[in-house]
């Protein structure tokens, strides 16, 4: 699991950096467009939280403890929470915020087995 942790965070970091030039876009198109959406800056927002939940999750990958997988599930799930309601005319935000799920869902599982792991030693 230690593996998958510092591999899923890498690729959560460098994926945040994707979703940041992709959200700096949709919000200069939003504002050259003045139609009033919030696309791109609730996408940097959703960044900024997918870097946070890697960032945790490197650095709590050899914690015995199940504290790191929960702190990043419930960073992940937030930015779901923010991205697919806020997506409007920028589609990718949905795409990123399903990715957010996921790595949420992945984190609780890891959660709840590090529990069962405590328990048994």
């Amino acid at each position: 699991m230690k593996t998958a942790k510092l591999v899923t965070g890498i690729l959560s970091i460098i994926i945040s950096v994707f979703i940041m030039l992709q959200s700096c876009a949709a919000g200069l198109g939003n504002a050259l467009a003045e139609n009033g959406e919030n696309s791109g800056s609730a996408g940097l927002i959703v960044a900024v939280l997918v870097l946070t939940g890697g960032i945790v999750m490197v650095a709590t990958r050899k914690s015995e403890k199940r504290g790191g997988s929960i702190a990043c599930a419930i960073i992940y799930l937030l930015a779901a929470l923010l991205g697919f309601p806020n997506a409007g005319s920028y589609g990718d935000l949905k795409i990123w915020s399903g990715m957010a799920v996921i790595l949420g869902v992945m984190n609780i599982i890891a959660a709840r087995g590090s529990n069962k792991n405590n328990n048994e030693v």
